[in-house]
């Protein structure tokens, strides 16, 4: 088909959707470079949550999982606690 795509992995929180009471892990998805109606430019798809989501924050890109893993890219890791907080910012910037 020869279309352009690209793995994501990122932090997707709870903003527009009912709140969740279990954490929340890093989802993939992937992306791929279409000519829309406003013109060319990557669109997100996404199998587990298949409906629009916003708040996407995006941690790495790359072919597949093996080129975005956060935890191994700099070697061993002990995690010893990890905490993100999202919320919306309505309006300008």
């Amino acid at each position: 088909m020869n279309i352009p795509a690209r793995y994501a992995t990122g932090y997707l929180g709870d903003i527009g959707v009912p709140k969740d009471p279990a954490p929340m892990d890093f989802p993939a998805w992937f992306e791929v470079y279409l000519h829309g109606p406003t013109g060319p430019r990557w669109y997100t798809f996404d199998a587990r949550h298949n409906k629009p989501r916003i708040g996407r924050i995006v941690i790495a890109y790359g072919r597949d999982a093996t080129d975005c893993a956060m935890t191994t890219s700099l070697g061993p890791a002990s995690l010893a606690g990890f905490a993100v907080h999202t919320d919306e910012v309505v309006g300008g910037v």
